[in-house]
């Protein structure tokens, strides 16, 4: 996931081409059936009044459900406690999808203050029923008998997950224990919640206004116009304007020749969450990192980074250590060197000072464009997004037989979200993908995947129902939207998730799509992204937005000879972040007080080198306040996985290789967490990864 100068607020309206409007009816259209196609969500009738007490009947609803399991009274059995735990809040979970998906892709101050109401109460929801010591007692009893009971595999994985989610959610604490928890837990909620608001809304109140005849030097004919674009839609017609939209900053502090304002530009990037006021994060960060020390605590370990990893493939901090260690200097080493060339090439063109942060992108493209010819500009021309989502469509249909068709009349909750139905090889419905892929002031920055519905098979079933959300520069009017290189990869990248979702094949929702482990979730996406730069997809959907010519061939050969360019630079910078993820959360809490000085001394613990910025800063790391506490490494664990997976299909000599493809259908897309993930890979590659793959790709093989 990724997750603009603070001089002056913009707007938070919607747009006002939004379909999305306020109810006629006195009906609330979150509880009632949804009868229109593939019972989507009805957006055009659902208004922010609505949230509240929809979701308070689906509090009470599922608290209900779960008070009829708890005190059943006959013997415990899989069907009258896990399967019954698995149907119940059917209500809740569509309800309450809904609202975070809106929150985060198209929020109003509204919604912004109902999340905050609301987060404390769903972690009161979960300590409700995971702290109920009769609904464990149940658990513990068909745990305890998981043996004589005959259940088919998938059945035992989810009585097992069941019973580990009690436990660490504190079942087995005493009742003091238990209520610090509860209070711990409602803090926690309300904290993050915040945090991310926080976030939000320091990139939502910066802005850069260039004037166009004097501020846009470097800058591509295409980011021009998307810079105009941007600032004519906040009315002011006759200017440019960069926002914190990464597609935006990163594109202006590439190309721009404006020394001035690149390092503008980037201190106010970095600066997200530590600005002072209202949105400062930096005690928030210190509370939180406290508090889930003192649950890990509770729970009897020694740290929450000892907790949290667990329940990984990684299973503790030392195992992560070894392996960013294994990374660590190879990527500084090989950043000095990138650092040499770029101030050899500053000096080339009259620049009379050290590599600062701000001049590494800009310098590093002149140094790519001169040591492989390749023209970030020329090289965008050729990536389009509609082609770009075309290309990842193609993949799915070769690798999985799947097709995607537009459906312009299904409900959308904004008038950029784009709509598709996906089918099977043999025409059956799989489910409905969402796309939404522009940048606005109502969405959270990044990248990410989520879902409306996910898939299951209990009963009747239910077809999966999933969002991509990104956050690219719109072209100009009448103009196509041009990507990056990294930005195409970004697309692949959420889509391999995407398409864990649609693909998913399994009985119980708890263990449905990406619901496993943070360091194999990864794999689906990391591993789809290898597909876009194979010389069949390039051949056929990098094609020149106005030409339609297929790339040359000189082109895509540069493009794979720079394959592993500036990786010393990106590897440091993600790897920073992944340590100071770790050391924040196995450390001495007392240090974390201070958390810029944290970061600093951390930093200088490592061997930081001082023109690199850790990609994401601890006042804005939505990762790892969020689902990535103590996980941040888990990307590169999963690359490890995804160039070893790749491999076995480059073995073939056939990228799209039918029987691999197969294989990785069953043991990654599809199968959801019905088993240990270090046994699902074995499964698929018939043994287990290694390092090696990795750093051949990264260029940092010795």
């Amino acid at each position: 996931m990724a997750v603009s100068d603070r001089s002056t607020k913009l707007p938070r309206r919607r747009s006002p081409s939004t379909p999305r409007r306020a109810a006629a009816s006195s009906l609330n259209p979150l509880l009632s059936s949804w009868t229109g196609p593939f019972s989507l969500p009805p957006f055009e009738k659902i208004d922010a009044k609505h949230f509240k007490p929809a979701l308070d009947a689906a509090f009470k609803a599922h608290k209900s459900e779960i008070e009829k399991i708890a005190a059943n009274t006959a013997k415990p059995t899989f069907a009258n406690t896990v399967i019954a735990l698995e149907k119940s809040g059917t209500l809740l979970a569509r309800v309450a999808s809904v609202f975070s998906n809106l929150e985060s892709t198209d929020s109003t101050d509204e919604l912004q203050d109902i999340a905050r109401d609301v987060a404390p109460k769903f972690a009161a929801h979960e300590c409700m029923i995971l702290l109920d010591k009769r609904l464990f007692a149940r658990i513990d009893d068909l745990y305890g008998r998981r043996d004589a009971l005959n259940l088919r595999p998938e059945d035992l994985r989810v009585l097992e997950r069941h019973h580990l989610g009690f436990v660490r959610a504190g079942a087995r604490l005493s009742a003091a224990q238990k209520s610090r928890v509860k209070e711990i837990n409602a803090r926690l909620a309300t904290l993050v919640t915040q945090f991310m608001q926080n976030v939000l809304k320091d990139e939502q109140s910066w802005r850069m206004v260039l004037d166009v005849d004097q501020d846009l030097a470097g800058l591509p004919e295409t980011m021009r116009a998307s810079a105009i674009r941007a600032a004519a839609d906040a009315g002011l017609p006759g200017k440019a304007m960069i926002t914190l939209a990464r597609s935006s900053v990163e594109g202006f502090l590439t190309y721009s020749s404006r020394r001035d304002l690149r390092e503008q530009a980037f201190k106010a990037w970095i600066a997200r969450g530590a600005n002072g006021g209202d949105t400062d994060n930096r005690q928030i960060i210190a509370e939180v990192v406290a508090l889930r020390d003192e649950s890990a605590r509770l729970l009897g370990y020694k740290s929450f980074a000892d907790f949290s990893l667990q329940d990984t493939m990684a299973k503790t901090p030392i195992a992560v250590s070894e392996l960013l260690q294994a990374v660590w200097p190879k990527a500084v080493q090989r950043a000095a060197a990138e650092r040499d060339a770029l101030a050899a090439e500053a000096r080339l063109q009259g620049g009379n000072f050290a590599i600062e942060p701000w001049d590494w992108r800009y310098f590093s493209e002149k140094v790519r464009k001169t040591q492989f010819d390749i023209d970030e500009a020329e090289l965008r021309a050729y990536l389009p997004l509609d082609n770009m989502i075309a290309a990842a469509f193609d993949c799915a249909t070769r690798l999985f037989g799947l097709t995607f068709h537009e459906r312009d009349d299904l409900p959308r909750y904004h008038a950029d979200v784009r709509t598709w139905e996906v089918s099977d090889a043999s025409g059956g419905h799989v489910g409905i993908f969402y796309g939404d892929y522009f940048a606005r002031s109502s969405k959270r920055s990044g990248a990410w995947m989520s879902s409306f519905r996910d898939q299951h098979n209990i009963g009747k079933g239910a077809n999966p129902v999933i969002i991509n959300v990104l956050n690219f520069a719109r072209g100009a009017d009448g103009e196509a939207t041009l990507l990056s290189f990294d930005d195409a990869r970004t697309l692949f990248h959420e889509f391999g998730h995407g398409l864990h979702g649609l693909l998913s094949n399994v009985t119980y929702p708890s263990i449905s799509g990406t619901a496993v482990s943070r360091d194999f979730v990864e794999l689906p996406s990391q591993l789809y992204e290898h597909w876009l730069s194979t010389p069949d997809v390039m051949q056929k959907y990098a094609v020149h937005y106005r030409t339609g010519e297929p790339m040359p061939a000189v082109l895509h050969g540069k493009l794979n000879a720079a394959r592993s360019f500036n990786q010393g630079f990106a590897t440091v910078e993600y790897t920073a972040s992944a340590l100071v993820d770790m050391a924040l959360y196995t450390g001495e809490i007392a240090r974390v007080v201070d958390i810029e000085a944290f970061e600093r001394e951390t930093l200088a613990e490592i061997g930081m080198p001082s023109e690199i910025v850790m990609r994401h800063r601890l006042p804005h790391f939505m990762h790892i306040i969020g689902g990535y506490a103590a996980g941040y490494y888990s990307y590169l664990w999963s690359e490890v996985m995804d160039a070893d997976a790749f491999a076995a299909f480059e073995e073939t000599g056939d990228v799209f290789d039918p029987a691999m493809a197969k294989k990785l259908k069953q043991f990654s897309y599809s199968a959801g967490n019905t088993r240990d993930p270090h046994d699902a890979y074995v499964a698929f590659r018939g043994r287990p990864p290694n390092i090696d793959g990795l750093l051949k790709k990264r260029g940092l093989a010795a």
